[in-house]
C-alpha cells in the first residue's frame, strides 16, 4: 500500500456545523421554516445541489427554487465554509504518521472544490496533502469512480496500490466502483448499520484503528 486517499466531511474533519449554518441561513434568506440538524446530516454527501434539493423539500419548498437555494448557498457556504469546523479526534496524528512512513495522502469530496480546499488548508496547511479535489464542473461526482481514479492516476499509482477512505454508502461505493480497496469509518455522518447496508466489508471505529487496518493491507 502506497496511497491513502481520504473522503472530507465526517472522515477528516467534523464539519457539520458549517453545513448546518449555512443552510439555515439559505433557507432563512428564502423565508422557509428551519430543518433540524439531523435531517441535514442525513442530506449530506451527494454534494450541494444534493442538499439543497433534499433540504428545501424538507422545509417545504417546490424544486423550482433549487436554483435560487444554490445561488445563494454558494454565496453564503463560501464565506462560512470553516464555521466550527474541526479534525476528528486523532485524526490529525494517524494521518501524520502515515505521512512520515511514506504514504501519499490526498482528498475526494463531494463538497463544492474551492470550499474543500479552503477547509483542508484551513486545517492541514497547503502543502500536506498530494492532491486534494471537491466536486468539480465537468467531472462527475461521487460515486461515479472518475475522480477518485483521477487521483491515482495523478499519483502515478496502480490501483492496487491505494486505499480509499470515507464515511458513508455514498463513500462505499465509491470505492467499489473505483474497484479500489475501501474502508469505513463509524465516527462520522452515518450509522455503521448504513455502512454495512451499503456494502461496506472493512469498518472501523477510531483511526488508531484505521492505521491498524492501513498497514494490515
Amino acid at each position: 500500500m502506497k496511497a491513502c486517499i481520504f473522503d472530507l466531511d465526517g472522515t477528516l474533519a467534523n464539519t457539520l456545523e458549517s453545513l448546518v449554518y449555512s443552510v439555515e441561513k439559505t433557507l432563512k434568506e428564502m423565508n422557509l421554516p428551519m430543518i433540524s440538524k439531523q435531517q441535514c446530516c442525513s442530506f449530506v454527501g451527494n454534494g450541494a445541489r444534493v442538499l439543497l434539493e433534499k433540504s428545501i423539500a424538507a422545509a417545504g419548498a417546490d424544486q423550482d427554487r433549487i436554483e435560487e437555494a444554490i445561488e445563494i448557498y454558494i454565496r453564503i457556504f463560501d464565506e462560512h465554509c470553516t464555521y466550527h469546523v474541526e479534525s476528528y479526534s486523532g485524526v490529525e496524528d494517524t494521518l501524520k504518521q502515515l505521512k512520515s512512513e511514506g504514504y501519499k495522502l490526498a482528498v475526494l469530496s463531494n463538497k463544492p472544490h474551492r470550499q474543500t480546499q479552503k477547509v483542508i488548508y484551513e486545517l492541514y496547511g497547503e502543502d500536506f496533502f498530494d492532491a486534494v479535489y471537491g466536486q468539480r464542473k465537468g467531472v462527475e461526482r461521487k460515486p461515479s469512480p472518475a475522480p477518485l481514479l483521477e487521483i491515482v492516476e495523478e499519483m502515478k499509482l496502480s490501483k492496487e496500490d491505494c486505499v480509499y477512505i470515507g464515511d458513508s454508502e455514498v463513500d462505499v461505493k465509491t470505492g467499489h466502483n473505483a474497484q479500489l480497496k475501501t474502508i469505513a469509518v463509524t465516527w462520522g455522518f452515518r450509522e455503521k448499520s448504513e455502512l454495512e447496508a451499503a456494502g461496506a466489508k472493512k469498518l472501523v471505529d477510531s483511526p488508531e484503528e484505521l492505521y491498524q487496518c492501513i498497514k494490515a493491507l
